[in-house]
């Protein structure tokens, strides 16, 4: 079994997230006040709904890499940053189709999934949400030999 893991900034996953709530009409909190009642919210709905609030706990990827590299060797994921695929869609479509072993397929450049926000981030909250991530980014990086300064 082989895997592919692409990760995204998860600052700007965490607010993406939180935009989508707020478009679907699912969360009434302020970005920063869902972010700061995210542990409550989340233990009040174990084990049923985990995923619906939790905007910051899903951006924590060293942690769950290093259980998943506990279950499974290493050598088994290809991990793609997803601001690199952005940028160099055809590059890492062959590079997945490699580690796949697989015959190159036609390629066809996609276009971004991008939803309309309702409204940018703001600094204050970009600051908030890295203090929160800082860590778990140098636990990444480490873990990965990523340079993650783009997402600090």
């Amino acid at each position: 079994m082989k895997f592919v893991v692409i990760l995204r900034n998860p600052i700007e996953r965490a607010f993406s997230q939180w935009n989508m709530q707020r478009t679907r009409g699912i969360e009434p909190c302020d970005f920063l006040d869902a972010v700061a009642a995210e542990a409550s919210r989340i233990a009040a709905s174990a084990p049923k709904q985990l995923r619906k609030f939790s905007y910051v706990d899903r951006g924590r990827y060293a942690e769950q890499l290093e259980r998943a590299f506990r279950l499974f060797p290493r050598e088994q994921f290809l991990v793609i940053k997803y601001e690199e695929f952005r940028v160099r869609q055809r590059e890492t479509v062959e590079a997945v189709f490699r580690f796949l072993n697989l015959s190159p397929a036609r390629f066809r450049a996609v276009e971004a999934h991008d939803i309309p926000y309702v409204r940018k981030i703001r600094d204050e909250e970009r600051a908030a949400v890295r203090e929160i991530l800082r860590s778990d980014i140098g636990r990444l990086e480490a873990l990965l030999g990523w340079d993650c300064c783009d997402w600090r």
